[in-house]
Order: C-alpha cells, then sequence, then structure tokens
C-alpha cells in the first residue's frame, strides 16, 4: 500500500535555478505544497554577480535570506557615458543605495539549501512535460507525484515549440562577464558605457580592497576583443592599472518573449523573458514575475482557471516596455547614422537637464515604481 501512494502537491517547478527556487520559497511560506525538479546535478560553477535593486533586496529579506549574504556591495551612484554625447549622467539616490551586488552562486547556494532541507528539491530528473501537461502525473524517484499546476523556470535555453510559443526581436548578442583588479577604489560606482560595437557595464564586486569590479560586455559582432585593452580604455582614469582576473564566461542572449501553447502552464524568468544586459534588470524582472504570481494567490484561488491568464496579463506590459526599451537603445547605438545620434542626444539631453523624469527613470531602476 505504502509503495502506490501518490504524492500530491500543489505546485511543481521545473528548473532549479535562482528564478526557481525563489519562486518555491516564495510558494512555501504561503503554505503550498511544492516540488523542484531540475535535469541537472545542482552544482554551482557560476561565477557571475547580481545587481539587486531596492525592491528586489526587500523580496529577499521578506524571505530572511538577505542577511545571510555575507558579501554584498552597494552601489552608490550610476554614471552612464557614450560616444555621442560628452557629458554623462548620473544617477544617484540620496535616501538608499542605488542597487547592491551579491554573487549568484552564494544566494543559490543558500536557497538550495534550504528546499534540500525541506525535501522538495530533486536533481538529475528529465520529464516529458508534453506527456505531464496532460495528465499532470509523473513518476520522480520511484514515487507516483501528482501536482495541480506547473512552473517552468528552465531558463533560455529551454527551446520546445510545442509547449512555448517563442517571439523573437532580434538575433541578440553575445555577452562576456569578468573581472578584474584596479589599484584604485571604486568608491562604490557602477557605470554603463555605450559604445557602437555594444553597452560595456562595470561594476563593484563583493570585496574587501573595493579595487575589485566586474564587467559584462556584448556585442552582436562576433570579433576577436581585448578586454584589457577594452576596458582599460575606459577605466584607467577611474580605476587605475586594470589586471583581469580569471576566465571570461560568455553567454548567449536573444532577446524574447515567451507564451505557453497551453494555458495550465506557467513561465517565469528567463523562460517568460530575455532582455538585452545594458538595464541590468532581467534577473530583477524574474522577482517581479514571482511576487506578482505570489500577490495573486493572495486574492484567487490555485484552482481558477483564470489565474495563469491574470499572471500573464499584468506582466506583459512590464515585460514588452523593457525589451522594447533595450532592444531599441541597442539598435540606435549600434547603427550610426544621423537620425539615430540625433535622438540620442535628444533623450540624454532631457534626462541630463530634467529632474523630475530623470528622478523617475532612478526610482523605476531601483523597482520603486512599476509600470503596472
Amino acid at each position: 500500500m505504502i509503495k502506490n501512494k501518490i504524492h500530491k502537491y500543489d505546485f511543481l517547478i521545473v528548473g532549479a535555478g535562482m528564478i526557481g527556487c525563489l519562486t518555491a520559497l516564495s510558494l512555501l511560506k504561503k503554505k503550498y505544497k511544492v516540488l523542484v525538479i531540475d535535469k541537472g546535478n545542482l552544482s554551482i560553477d557560476d561565477s557571475r554577480t547580481l545587481a539587486v535593486n531596492a525592491k528586489s533586496r526587500d523580496f529577499l529579506k521578506n524571505l530572511n535570506l538577505w542577511n545571510e549574504l555575507k558579501q554584498t556591495q552597494p552601489i552608490k551612484n550610476i554614471f552612464i557615458k557614450d560616444y555621442i554625447n560628452s557629458e554623462e549622467l548620473i544617477f544617484e539616490n540620496k535616501e538608499e543605495h542605488m542597487g547592491t551586488v551579491v554573487y549568484n552562486k552564494d544566494l543559490l547556494k543558500k536557497v538550495r539549501k534550504i528546499l534540500l532541507d525541506r525535501k522538495c528539491l530533486y536533481k538529475n530528473i528529465d520529464i516529458s512535460l508534453e506527456e505531464f501537461l496532460q495528465s499532470k502525473k509523473v513518476v520522480i524517484s520511484n514515487k507516483q507525484i501528482e501536482f495541480k499546476k506547473i512552473i517552468l523556470t528552465a531558463g533560455k535555453f529551454f527551446n520546445n515549440d510545442l509547449i512555448i510559443d517563442k517571439k523573437t526581436f532580434d538575433e541578440g548578442h553575445i555577452s562576456y562577464v569578468g573581472f578584474f583588479n584596479h589599484t584604485k577604489n571604486h568608491q562604490n560606482n557602477a557605470y554603463e558605457i555605450f559604445t557602437s560595437k555594444g553597452p560595456l557595464a562595470v561594476l563593484p564586486a563583493p570585496n574587501k580592497s573595493q579595487k575589485y569590479s566586474t564587467f559584462i560586455y556584448s556585442s552582436k559582432i562576433n570579433h576577436n576583443i581585448n578586454f584589457h585593452s577594452l576596458i582599460s580604455n575606459y577605466f584607467n582614469n577611474t580605476h587605475g592599472k586594470i589586471v583581469l582576473n580569471g576566465n571570461i564566461n560568455s553567454f548567449a542572449i536573444t532577446p524574447h518573449i515567451s507564451s505557453p501553447i497551453k494555458n495550465d502552464l506557467l513561465l517565469l524568468g528567463d523562460t517568460l523573458r530575455s532582455i538585452h544586459p545594458v538595464a541590468g534588470q532581467g534577473w530583477n524582472l524574474g522577482v517581479k514575475d514571482i511576487t506578482t504570481f505570489v500577490n495573486l494567490l493572495d486574492q484567487y484561488s490555485i484552482d481558477d482557471p483564470n489565474l495563469y491568464k491574470f499572471y500573464y496579463a499584468r506582466r506583459r506590459v512590464d515585460n514588452f516596455a523593457y525589451l522594447s526599451f533595450t532592444s531599441l537603445l541597442n539598435s540606435f547605438y549600434e547603427n550610426e547614422n544621423n537620425l539615430n545620434k540625433l535622438l540620442i542626444k535628444f533623450g540624454f539631453q532631457s534626462l541630463l537637464n530634467i529632474s523630475f523624469l530623470r528622478n523617475i527613470f532612478i526610482k523605476q531602476a531601483m523597482g520603486r515604481i512599476s509600470l503596472v
């Protein structure tokens, strides 16, 4: 009899990355029964950082995770420069930091440990989603499992046109991520440089020395890049002598918005959308996916047939706005013609001279105001 027991859960979450695990923890806090599965072995070799905005930081505090992070680096100011305007934009907030940089692996390790301790995370599980969406039953680790709802957070590399309709906006970029030491204190400043071949962002990395930073450079041009020259060219004055540290990792970015073929599948994070890294908001948008859905569960039953439809309706405007803005911004800078330069100058000067408009951008970047 025990062998044939059916283990019932409210949610099956496919994908044990950052968004999948944080979704699980958020639902567990609401007393839902959750199981997370991943086809990988849960090894963590991700050396990237997260730029956590104020709203996402509040989210992590609510889950009792923020104070557990030992390595964090606040962002005091964000400097924005380009090859067209001689002046620079400075985004700052007198009341709180513009954001905080943390290491991906530090946060993911803590969230996964909680889920493993609660015995609701399984590794090396590869199931047929098409089959499961029909039956809502599956065998995992020799257990008969039954779910009410399924959530897919398997990431940007998940491709299955029988399940997901993916609308791609452009051919995308290759994003390069690495770290470097420098001889001057970074003063907790972050930078976004719009070059003609793609945006280059530099963030203060968590480190006691204050002389360690991370960079993200993306370009759609497949060419040999001398990263030392690239970073030194823009940051010798602010950071001093540059010494690259460790390997430089590359990631394909294809901006898209997805929707499920069937109505009973929820998409969160990179599975739902991917945007250019110019705004540094991809992960923060994933947190907004989680909070939007969890808040909907306070208003509607898990069995409500319109639950997922309400979720997609609330996320549609935000996703489309971010994807359109970042893709358009990249296109303007990469296509050097007089009209594009004129539009860039107008937008740049508007932010530079109109404090009200600049403050809206600052609060929106911090997550303190929302498009929806």
